[in-house]
């Protein structure tokens, strides 16, 4: 599992704090490893009832850059850092 502070951008606002990201994929260890991060150009896309999004990570794991978007809301940028 790996762990990322996260922020969003609207494009006019700038960039600004989001929730934290967990990620763990239990099944495909080799994606994202249990105790590390995904390597770099790993592509992680998901959708569900709390929102989509499209992630691609670089600097061995430790930052990700991609787009997300929220129920009810439009597209936005979407970046993180790895904090654990």
């Amino acid at each position: 599992m790996a762990t990322y502070s996260t922020e969003i951008s609207t494009g006019g606002g700038g960039w600004q704090p989001d929730a934290p990201l967990k990620l763990s994929i239990v099944n495909r260890n080799q994606v994202v490893p249990e105790s590390g991060a995904p390597a770099t150009g790993t592509t992680v896309t998901w959708s569900g009832d709390a929102g989509k999004g499209s992630v691609t990570f670089f600097d061995n794991g430790s930052n990700f850059q991609g787009t997300a978007q929220f129920p009810g809301e439009g597209p936005v940028g979407y970046r993180g850092k790895r904090t654990g």
